[in-house]
């Protein structure tokens, strides 16, 4: 199998991977850290390509406090727009098929049913906002792309919405979770499994494609589902997005369409609670 390299290699989906290659014993696959593979140094990039000549690039670099890019919106667009573009553009010197995570933000939130990928993109955040003009550079620059759209990722790496609620779970007898934010969760692991599949697949069927777990729920039941599972005895209670303002506005409605990917590349899905025992078990 030819090379692959990881940007973002320290972040969540960054060290999903690393474990899902080590179980599939895939050894081409090479993630060097952000001191040397800086998104933004169009030098640094082409020296990485020159020097692991990789047939793929996974892009899982992005600027993501979504409040904080309300008032940083410049470092946001260059993380996310640039960045995005300096990578496709080296992909394309080098003919390197480049994977990009993409998220549900580009969303507006307020259609009443599963989205497509070819479903109008219309982002009410500037986080959603820089990662639409991401994909729309990458699109416009590099025919042989794979822009991967996901939503409310976690897993036992990194900072994410299980973990929080674990440590929040284990200082406080009660806690009030958004209940009208509908989505679908993403179990890190089975996204890098996803991703790695698709690279084996040696498929030439480039495109936008989603991803999340199977199954839709709010983030209250989420929260209600990880506590159940762990045995706590935490209340928690529903409330409106309305009573916990944020800096930036979140689709109320941003449940993903997974046929297209499900049936190109033959992936199977896990449904969102199973996949969340699987974690929780390995936080053990």
């Amino acid at each position: 199998m030819q090379n692959i390299i990881v940007f973002g290699a320290s972040g969540q989906l960054g060290h999903c991977l690393k474990a899902v290659a080590a179980s599939k014993q895939i050894n081409n696959i090479f993630f060097p850290p952000e001191g040397e593979a800086n998104i933004l140094d169009a030098d640094a990039l082409s020296k990485l390509f020159e020097q692991y000549k990789p047939a793929y690039a996974i892009n899982c670099a992005a600027y993501t406090a979504v409040d904080k890019a309300e008032d940083d919106i410049d470092i946001a667009r260059k993380i996310n727009r640039t960045g995005a573009a300096n990578l496709a553009a080296q992909c394309k010197n080098h003919d390197t098929v480049l994977v990009h995570i993409s998220t549900d933000f580009v969303f507006k939130g307020d259609k009443p049913y599963p989205l497509v990928e070819s479903d109008v993109a219309e982002p009410i955040s500037v986080y959603g906002l820089t990662k639409l003009e991401g994909e729309q550079d990458i699109v416009d620059i590099l025919p042989r792309h794979y822009i991967l759209r996901t939503s409310w990722l976690y897993s036992e790496y990194g900072n994410n919405f299980v973990k929080t609620m674990l440590k929040l779970g284990a200082d406080r007898e009660e806690l009030k979770i958004i209940a009208d934010q509908i989505g679908s969760p993403t179990y890190g692991i089975d996204l890098a499994a996803a991703i790695l599949d698709i690279i084996t697949s040696d498929s030439e069927r480039f495109g936008i494609y989603h991803y999340s777990n199977e199954g839709v729920t709010s983030w209250y039941d989420f929260a209600k589902g990880i506590f159940d599972l762990v045995g706590s005895k935490v209340k928690v209670y529903p409330i409106r997005t309305s009573e916990y303002p944020t800096k930036a506005t979140r689709p109320a409605f941003s449940v993903m369409d997974k046929a297209k990917i499900k049936s190109t590349f033959n992936i199977q899905i896990p449904y969102w609670r199973d996949s969340l025992i699987v974690c929780l078990e390995r936080l053990k």
